[in-house]
């Protein structure tokens, strides 16, 4: 029998009372520590702060701050917390923008109470929530049309971004891009899933990306992956 997984320190951000009390109550009931709840992105700073949680739970549109200026504070003062970002549209430019800053996926609000806690117990195991097919959508839509996008060299951004990268470690990163887990990669390039996950490792330290989440925005804003591939 497997070990259940571990259950993270949990902060609910989100504007409107009554969805912050039924996260909480949901997750608690889940036998998931809730430590503390705040109603704008300021006060989501504030608390991350003091509690220091391990995941949060972030609306992105709040008055006084926003969910992506919440974000980017907390990641630069926790690096190691995981954030989650809430939504009512999963094709959202904002939630790209939470991706490209380092949040570790995205729920929409009307997820089912199950669903929500697996998804915070997932990511507080350091992993991204990702569902390949609305994460590639969401990116394709957005990735090429970002006026904020980094300038690079063309043709896969030889010289760019992705220089420090191996030959392997491109392709490698190409296949996350596209939504390929572990032991998908380790079928598709004839190696081991050990072999794999250290390739994965090698490019997440050279490219200062946090997890899986951040890899498919790179790939595509690089033109390793583009829309419309599989």
């Amino acid at each position: 029998m497997t070990a259940a997984a571990p259950s993270p320190r949990v902060l609910v951000v989100d504007d409107q009372e009554l969805i912050r009390t039924g996260f909480r109550l949901i997750l608690t009931a889940r036998g998931i520590d809730v430590v503390g709840e705040a109603g704008d992105g300021a006060e989501a700073v504030r608390a991350a702060t003091e509690l220091r949680p391990e995941v949060v739970l972030m609306d992105i549109r709040m008055p006084v701050m926003d969910g992506l200026e919440a974000t980017r504070r907390i990641l630069e003062l926790l690096p190691t917390c995981r954030v989650l970002m809430l939504t009512t549209f999963d094709l959202d430019r904002y939630v790209y923008a939470a991706l490209r800053l380092g949040a570790s996926g995205f729920l929409l609000k009307d997820v089912t109470a199950d669903h929500l806690a697996g998804a915070v117990r997932l990511v507080g195991t350091g992993d991204a929530l990702l569902a390949p097919s609305i994460t590639r959508r969401l990116v394709e839509r957005f990735a090429t049309q970002d006026e904020a996008r980094p300038a690079g060299p063309s043709a896969a951004d030889p010289g760019g971004a992705l220089a420090p990268l191996t030959p392997r470690e491109r392709e490698v990163l190409t296949l996350v891009g596209r939504g390929m887990s572990n032991a998908e990669l380790a079928a598709a390039l004839f190696l081991s899933e050990a072999t794999v996950k250290t390739h994965v490792a090698r490019i997440f330290a050279k490219l200062a990306l946090r997890d899986r989440a951040q890899a498919v925005v790179v790939a595509y804003e690089t033109g390793l992956v583009r829309p419309g591939q599989a």
